[in-house]
């Protein structure tokens, strides 16, 4: 019994002693271990400045496209009434991959504030998802308002065709919306974006808004025809700066961290050296000890 009680007391503070001491054997396989992630963080770099450079040149053609849809509704000063626009749709864009900072959050934190201004005043909201990361940080808290998810996104760059399928499923969906916005990152510069949000109109809305007036009669199936094509349009130009402001972003975040590599490479080669010269110092002291002793 007491050689038994005697184990029990000893076993944890010798193991306890074991797991404290940190190894040269344990620092290698670290230091190799954050080696091998510096190398893909620098690999993961290069893609994202590769793509970077592509998607740019991209976007300045699809920002005619975009700028000229909503040109319309800032020059004809189209609004939805307040009484009549009941129902109300959020389109937000982002993609399906990470590794980009805060590109996904900070779309998802936009849609989350407007669903709360918007239900609070007695409105109807459903949001559509482009792709799957905002589905991921939505589907919890706000799975009710989610109308449509749009998957593959952010894979390959984003072309017309794919806007113009995004918007036909929302068209054919049923859901007939009185006003709408559009969520997406705005790109500005290598290491800057900003959320923005832009406005979408149904065809009744602008059919009936007093800012129409100033043109001449427009037929309905050419009004009809240039909305859809707006919204593809609209659709398109958020799509295109978004991918340009993830793939920034990816490059910067990367970039930090084959910095932060660095740094912990630098900090364990200086443990390693620290804890090998103890180590030989120590094994010296026995050497020279046991030879005084002799």
């Amino acid at each position: 019994m007491f050689a038994r009680t005697s184990a029990l007391v000893f076993a944890p503070q010798c193991g306890g002693q074991v797991r404290n001491m940190a190894t040269l054997k344990d620092i290698t396989i670290r230091l190799k271990s954050i080696k091998n992630i510096q190398k893909i963080t620098k690999s993961m770099k290069m893609v994202a400045a590769a793509k970077y450079a592509r998607a740019e040149r991209q976007l300045k053609p699809a920002r005619v496209y975009g700028n000229g849809a909503l040109a319309l509704y800032e020059k004809a000063e189209i609004t939805a009434p307040e009484d009549k626009a009941a129902k109300h749709v959020i389109i937000g864009v982002s993609s399906d991959r990470g590794l980009c900072g805060a590109i996904h959050s900070n779309v998802a934190k936009a849609i989350k504030a407007q669903i709360a201004e918007l239900t609070g005043s007695g409105k109807e909201v459903m949001v559509v998802n482009v792709g799957d990361k905002l589905r991921g940080i939505l589907h919890r808290t706000h799975g009710k308002h989610i109308m449509l998810n749009c998957k593959e996104m952010g894979r390959k760059p984003p072309t017309f065709s794919d806007a113009s399928i995004i918007a036909t499923e929302l068209l054919n969906s049923g859901y007939e919306f009185d006003q709408g916005s559009i969520i997406f990152n705005r790109f500005r510069s290598v290491i800057s974006y900003r959320t923005e949000k832009k406005p979408l109109f149904s065809n009744e809305t602008v059919a009936n808004s007093e800012g129409m007036g100033i043109y001449d009669d427009i037929d309905a199936d050419v009004l009809r025809n240039y909305q859809e094509f707006a919204l593809v349009n609209i659709l398109f130009f958020g799509m295109k700066e978004s991918t340009t402001s993830e793939q920034s972003a990816r490059m910067t975040a990367m970039d930090s961290a084959s910095k932060n590599a660095s740094e912990m490479i630098d900090k364990l080669t200086l443990t390693f050296n620290r804890t090998r010269q103890a180590v030989i110092t120590k094994e010296l002291i026995e050497i020279i000890s046991g030879a005084a002793a002799l």
